[in-house]
This record gives C-alpha cells, sequence and structure tokens, in this order.
C-alpha cells in the first residue's frame, strides 16, 4: 500500500509521513501503516490540509434543540457546510465540535452571506425525515431585507420567473423559458429612501431572494452580487447583506408537533434612514 499510495497521490503529498502519523485509514477508521499488501477497489480515507481561512467573527446562537433537532441563527458570512475555500468556518463544522455531535447535518441550506434560522439534525436517522420537509417544500420560509424604496413600485407583488445559474458563474440569471421561481414579495415599512421588505418565497432556487429583488431594480443593501460583482476582500465583516431568514415554520414529520422558529438578528438600517 504505501507503493501504491506514493504512485497514486501527487509528489506534493508527503506519504511517508502520513504513515507515520497514522493519517491514512481503512472505512472502519484503522490507520493504515504503509506495509499491508495492496487491495484492488478499496477506500482509503485521508483529510487533504486546510488553506487558512479568515475567522467569522460571529458566534452562532443555538434557538432551539432537543434529541433529533438543533435550530440555530446563523450569523452572516459564515457558510451552512464546509465548501471550497469555507471549511472549518462554516455552522456544521464549528457546531459538531461545540456541541459533541459528529452526525450532525443540515436539513436545509442558507447562503453563506444570508443569516437566520437554519435546521440542523444531530443523527444520520432522522436526517431523511427533516430534509425531506424542505426538499416537498412543506417549510413556510420568510425573510426580511433592506433595499431601496421606489414609489412607483405598488406592493404587494408576486414575481415569477425562471432563474438559472451556469457553470463558473458567480451571479445566477433570470433567462427565458418555463418559469421555476416564485417569491411574493411585500413591503413592510419606509425609511426615506430605505424600506424593509418581507419575502416569501415559494421555490427555492439559487440567489432568488436577490435576484428577484435586483430584477427590480432594489437590489438588497450588502449584495456584492447583484447588480454587479464586486471585488471584496474576504476577511471584510463590515458590510453584510441586509437579508435574513426570519421565520421558519413546519410540521415536525416524527411527532406532528408544529415547530415555528424565528431569527433573533436585527436588519441594520442606513444611517440616512435612523
Amino acid at each position: 500500500m504505501r507503493e501504491f499510495l506514493a504512485a497514486r497521490l501527487p509528489a506534493v503529498v508527503p506519504v511517508e509521513e502520513m504513515l507515520r502519523a497514522g493519517e491514512f485509514v481503512d472505512q472502519a477508521g484503522r490507520p493504515w501503516t504503509g506495509e499491508e499488501p495492496y487491495r484492488p477497489s478499496t477506500l482509503v480515507w485521508f483529510h487533504r490540509p486546510l488553506t487558512p481561512e479568515p475567522v467569522v467573527p460571529f458566534a452562532v446562537e443555538v434557538l432551539y434543540r432537543d434529541a433529533r433537532l438543533a435550530v440555530v441563527d446563523k450569523p452572516h458570512f459564515l457558510a451552512t457546510t464546509p465548501r471550497g475555500s469555507h471549511i472549518a468556518e462554516s455552522v456544521l463544522v464549528r457546531l459538531r465540535r461545540s456541541l459533541g455531535l459528529p452526525d450532525l447535518a443540515a436539513a436545509h441550506r442558507l447562503d453563506r452571506l444570508t443569516a437566520g434560522v437554519l435546521v440542523l439534525t444531530t443523527h444520520r436517522e432522522h436526517r431523511a425525515a427533516y430534509a425531506g420537509i424542505f426538499q416537498a417544500r412543506e417549510a413556510h420560509k420568510t425573510y426580511e431585507a433592506l433595499a431601496a424604496f421606489d414609489p412607483a413600485l405598488e406592493f404587494p407583488r408576486r414575481v415569477t420567473n425562471r432563474i438559472e445559474k451556469r457553470r463558473g458563474s458567480l451571479q445566477a440569471e433570470v433567462v427565458d423559458g418555463e418559469p421555476n421561481a416564485e417569491t411574493l414579495i411585500e413591503l413592510v415599512e419606509t425609511r426615506g429612501e430605505c424600506a424593509r421588505y418581507r419575502l416569501t418565497p415559494a421555490t427555492g432556487r439559487t440567489h432568488q431572494l436577490r435576484v428577484h429583488m435586483a430584477a427590480l431594480g432594489l437590489p438588497i443593501l450588502g449584495d456584492p452580487l447583484y447588480p454587479a460583482v464586486l471585488d471584496l476582500d474576504p476577511g471584510d465583516f463590515s458590510t453584510p447583506l441586509q437579508l435574513i431568514a426570519r421565520r421558519l415554520c413546519f410540521t415536525d414529520p416524527i411527532d406532528g408537533t408544529p415547530r415555528d422558529y424565528t431569527s433573533r438578528f436585527a436588519l441594520r438600517w442606513p444611517e440616512a434612514a435612523q
């Protein structure tokens, strides 16, 4: 196995050092020594080195926890699950460590820049039941956002169109074709040239709320992608996207009880609108 690993992996991987440290393991978690005979079709597990990540300086608040669920208030800038350059700085990795729950998993996702209510399952046997609530769109979600106020636009209004996100593009876009995205947008209050909106999505396309608001000429405050992609310092947390997953309601798929959770995060109005 030592010869196989040395031949199979890039030269930059320190195979000998990792074998001595027991960092290659089999499916049962037993470390390889390298002396084992080569075994075809055998999985060998190891963790790739993590690149340094900017530490997101905001805490994850646990709103509710029981034997099956952990419901949290996800802060802005923190990824839901490990992905790309955001590994340790994700809700899942943080809480697996702090709560001591290695099987913790997200029942659904929030964009990294969106704050608010996020539901996670504590054990594998419950994962499918709760994830199914979101896949079947049986959970009722409402969001709040700050954006410009346009007196020429009438609310409430329902925005329905087709959104697609091309591979390699940071932005999703509205395209011609059969609608696949729908959002109810309501005006809640105005302060000068700024307003607070309630957004109720009927579907869950990538960046749907941000795309729909930008398409109305009302991009959400603090959005670095819509209408234009901004080149920002990944360690700059001074301008959060003013979008919060405010409330989440659903019927528990296991015991039938009503579940209702509300985010405690506040939207940050511009100084001119204070």
